[in-house]
């Protein structure tokens, strides 16, 4: 094979490989399970200083040692998800881990391939698990889970879950069920409620 004619082999493969990855990233994302939940009106922001802010969260029961982002709520007026399958996400507008209130945070179950998104597992946390934020500054928070409940996704206790103010609690938001095609969701939310217990 003559220098032109592998030129033009190592082209052809080189794009055809970029077009695969192209639609298997674009469906992977697109068609992703949506695992959010309606925000009811009138959450309470609590203010916390930059550095008390959640980095990173940390299951050891399940393995999980995620990066948290920070989201709000999106167009159909839904708690934000993480842009990836790997990392969280920390509603901002609400209560901070860690201070009165519920503070919530989310992940997926799966992605558009139906590959293990960071919560996969999530179910699989017993009552007296732990769970941890370590906060910007370094300060690990040390919570204890007290409750797993799956709803429907249709009926779920929002006010339990961002307006509970009576400790200190961080709830944890995934999908699972029968995956609706049309409504590009599944029909249930798990819910894994935590306390704080030290920090």
């Amino acid at each position: 094979m003559n220098h032109g004619i592998r030129t033009f082999f190592i082209a052809i493969v080189t794009i055809a490989a970029v077009a695969v990855f192209g639609v298997t990233l674009t469906r992977a994302v697109w068609l992703a399970p949506d695992s959010s939940v309606y925000v009811p009106d009138g959450v309470v922001r609590r203010e916390v200083p930059p550095e008390e802010q959640p980095a990173r969260l940390l299951i050891p029961a399940l393995g999980i040692d995620a990066h948290i982002q920070y989201v709000g709520v999106n167009g159909s007026g839904n708690m934000g998800t993480p842009s990836n399958f790997t990392d969280v996400a920390w509603y901002k507008f609400g209560t901070a881990p860690g201070e009165i209130g519920s503070a919530a945070i989310d992940g997926h179950v799966d992605n558009g391939l139906g590959l293990a998104g960071v919560f996969k597992r999530l179910g699989d946390l017993k009552v007296g698990d732990d769970v941890y934020v370590t906060r910007k500054n370094g300060e690990k928070l040390h919570f204890k889970v007290y409750n797993v409940v799956s709803y429907p996704y249709t009926d779920v206790p929002l006010d339990l879950i961002f307006n509970k103010a009576d400790g200190r609690f961080l709830n944890l938001i995934t999908c699972e069920g029968t995956f609706i095609k049309n409504e590009k969701t599944y029909d249930q939310r798990l819910i894994v409620y935590t306390r704080l217990v030290s920090s």
